[in-house]
């Protein structure tokens, strides 16, 4: 493997917000809303039951979601939900690594599903403690992928500046995008599977034997794919896209990317103990282990993750590797998702003996 000691993750640690969601209550409140006005809701039903969803979590109690929301009130709830999880994600990790916050040199900060000027790791500083000077770097479009994109991004910025301590906080507020309104397939699937989160890493350079090591990352986009992913912008808000088949695509084309991932990497497939994935959801999870010819469950933590947070989008990947890292992984994984553009992102991560 090239360039084995990047970036020490020195810490990684994930958060949500209060209000639970159980799957049976939102089957309950999505037949509620979409049952009497949408034809096609019954057939889409079994979307929440094969989901692989348990409990999710929400940004706001459900009472919040009976009501038609403009941008400036979804706006409003994203900035304060978003501001204060950010800081109580970002003291998990501090408390994790026993930095102070004012020890920090760069923020970056990942979110497409707000959005907030001053951006939301200024309005958490003062809160938090963060330093007058620091460098911050906020990052919004990437959906899915920019929980993996942003730790390439700091696992960059920390190696590229010796001594420099690096804080990533990745939050997304799926649900604040909810849409009533709107009688389409997409809405619905994006309903049976969305949740809220964040995660928070730090990291420095100079890893170590013992240190989890985060290289920098690479990533591939598919010519021709803008319309399989993403957000619609109309004057109540975001709407989501999915105008394509994810699992059929992921099955295709996401192995050929990941062989040319380890290529640059460097990494041989015999070196990597574990391939792990953003669980986007159980068919992408099942498509995912047909393309690698993996046997079915193989990805067993994504599923766990998928069962008890829904797909958070950006965070989701790092609440992936947080697990992981708790169960004792050693050597060599690397950590891929699929997010709009249509893009994969990928970053190596090693466990130094």
């Amino acid at each position: 493997m090239q360039n084995p000691c990047g970036a020490a993750l020195r810490a990684l640690a994930v958060e949500t917000p209060d209000n639970q969601l159980m799957q049976s209550d939102a089957i309950a409140f999505a037949e509620e809303v979409f049952g009497h006005r949408y034809e096609e809701f019954e057939g889409l039903k079994p979307v929440f039951d094969n989901s692989g969803i348990v409990s999710r979590q929400l940004a706001m109690p459900l009472e919040w979601y009976r009501e038609q929301r403009d941008w400036s009130e979804r706006t409003e709830v994203f900035i304060d939900v978003a501001t204060a999880l950010f800081v109580k994600a970002a003291r998990s990790a501090l408390d994790r690594c026993a930095y102070k916050a004012s020890e920090i040199d760069a923020v970056i900060t990942v979110s497409s599903t707000g959005v907030a000027t001053p951006t939301i790791d200024v309005r958490a500083a003062g809160c938090l403690g963060l330093r007058a000077d620091i460098m911050r770097v906020p990052i919004f479009g990437l959906g899915c992928g920019g929980g993996v994109a942003g730790l390439s991004l700091a696992a960059r910025l920390a190696r590229a500046e010796p001594g420099i301590k690096v804080l990533l906080v990745v939050i997304e507020l799926c649900t604040t995008a909810f849409r009533s309104d709107k009688l389409t397939k997409s809405n619905v699937v994006a309903t049976a599977l969305f949740g809220d989160g964040a995660a928070a890493a730090v990291l420095t350079g100079g890893a170590q034997d013992g240190d989890v090591c985060i290289n920098a990352g690479c990533e591939h986009t598919w010519p021709d794919t803008l319309d399989i992913m993403g957000w619609k912008v109309d004057p109540i808000g975001f709407e989501v896209v999915f105008d394509r088949a994810i699992p059929p695509f992921a099955r295709r084309h996401l192995k050929p990317a990941v062989d040319g991932f380890m290529q640059r990497f460097g990494i041989l497939a015999s070196e990597v103990a574990r391939l792990s994935f953003h669980p986007g959801g159980t068919k992408v999870l099942q498509a995912i282990e047909s393309a690698f010819r993996l046997q079915t469950g193989a990805l067993d933590i994504e599923r766990d993750v998928l069962r008890d947070f829904g797909n958070m989008s950006a965070p989701t990947a790092l609440f992936v590797l947080e697990r992981a890292l708790d169960q004792g992984m050693r050597g060599v994984s690397l950590l891929t998702a699929l997010g709009p553009g249509f893009t994969a992102s990928s970053v190596p991560v090693r466990v130094l003996q």
